[in-house]
């Protein structure tokens, strides 16, 4: 059965949620799932803005069917080319044999690439225009944001963006598609940060240049492929992502990483920890990398304005999953964190010289002093170690 919602005059949300989905593209943890929006303009032609994902294509047909309520489907813009996007583009075209895909060059060459299909294409470039009516989509090159085929699409005469995996987020939406329907800063803020520190993170450049382009605009509603729309207070989610685009932290505090095989490393993050506590630093968070899937660190590492992480030392390197999340870190282009080091390790320390070289691959990291050693577990000396070094990064938060 169908269900859909008109989202603005013509435009109709015709997309759906997968509560069933673990893992977004087989990577993330989505433990509540994941949203695909898509949307039919109905005008003197007929559009549809994306596809869908195969898993909830069945709704998404019903969906489309009964928006169209009989008419043929004209065109269907192609703003990304992932299959979470378009994989029912083969379906499409065996329904609607005269759909014309609307796409950048690079986005037509991708559905050859993935579906072996020649589709009958009109290519779009920057500015560019598609005249369905009343409404007329102006097309801007977002290339990076997240692949580079991307566009994203405005109609000017209702003020909508159709953004594509611009301003998304983690989760699956429960009728309230609108974000002002929704405690947003409350229930959907930090999955918001998570979708856009690890599938976006890498481009911040790429970003702030899509960022530039929408300021000359009017736009009063924002659509994006994932989660809630946005037709009230766009400057929260738009002012959220000048910030993570620049890679500027939201939290004037401390995010402490431990890696700890028999927990003696751990032990020293939380001695750590409380000592920031008696210096006044409010909102400490420790994380242990063993237990927290790593897309979790990174959105917080993108949060937090400084960083420690204490490793223990394993097979002669950093501790595995240490090492895994500093090097998504250095992968997602983090930049411009205050960082401390601790190291743990019995007979041959080599994490902390290891954490430095790989944290000097990184842009504008200021790694702090004192960076602790710890021979097994936490003595006195090392006691008195993590009390300077709480000192030290004290001073950056204030």
């Amino acid at each position: 059965m169908y269900n859909i919602r008109e989202v603005q005059k013509d435009i109709w949300w015709v997309g759906a949620s997968d509560r069933r989905l673990q893992l977004f593209e087989n990577a993330y943890a989505t433990p509540d799932g994941m949203s695909y929006n898509n949307y039919l303009i109905l005008d003197d032609k007929t559009c549809l803005m994306d596809g869908i994902d195969d898993a909830v294509s069945r709704q998404f047909f019903d969906n489309l069917t009964k928006a169209l309520d009989g008419r043929e489907l004209d065109y269907m813009v192609v703003q990304h080319m992932e299959p979470d996007h378009c994989s029912c583009i083969p379906e499409l075209l065996l329904r609607y044999p005269k759909l014309k895909i609307v796409g950048s060059q690079k986005a037509i060459q991708m559905i050859d690439q993935f579906y072996h299909i020649k589709a009958d294409a009109v290519v779009v470039k920057e500015k560019d225009t598609l005249t369905l009516g009343e409404h007329t989509l102006t097309f801007f090159t977002a290339a990076m944001v997240h692949w580079p085929e991307v566009i994203v699409s405005f109609d000017a005469s209702t003020g909508t963006l159709f953004s594509a995996d611009a301003f998304g987020a983690f989760g699956a939406m429960s009728g309230n598609i609108f974000a002002d329907e929704v405690d947003w800063e409350h229930d959907w803020k930090d999955e918001a940060r998570r979708y856009y520190a690890n599938i976006v993170g890498k481009y911040g450049v790429q970003t702030n240049a899509l960022l530039k382009k929408l300021e000359s605009l009017d736009v009063k509603m924002i659509l994006p492929l994932h989660a809630h729309l946005w037709r009230k207070n766009l400057d929260t989610i738009i002012d959220l992502y000048k910030c993570w685009a620049t890679y500027t932290p939201e939290k004037k505090s401390v995010a402490v990483f431990y890696g700890s095989v028999y927990g003696h490393t751990g032990n020293a993050a939380d001695i750590l920890s409380m000592k920031l506590a008696e210096l006044g630093v409010r909102d400490v968070k420790v994380f242990d990398v063993s237990k927290t899937e790593v897309s979790y660190l990174v959105s917080a590492a993108f949060e937090y304005r400084t960083l420690v992480f204490a490793s223990a030392t394993y097979n002669a390197e950093i501790f595995d999953n240490m090492h895994t999340f500093l090097t998504d870190l250095k992968n997602h282009n983090l930049s411009g964190r205050n960082v401390g080091i601790i190291e743990n390790g019995s007979w041959a320390l080599s994490a902390k010289k290891k954490m430095t070289e790989l944290l000097g691959t990184m842009k504008n990291m200021n790694l702090l002093e004192p960076m602790i050693s710890i021979t097994s577990s936490v003595d006195e000396n090392t006691l008195a170690g993590l009390g300077d070094l709480a000192k030290a990064l004290a001073e950056t938060v204030k």
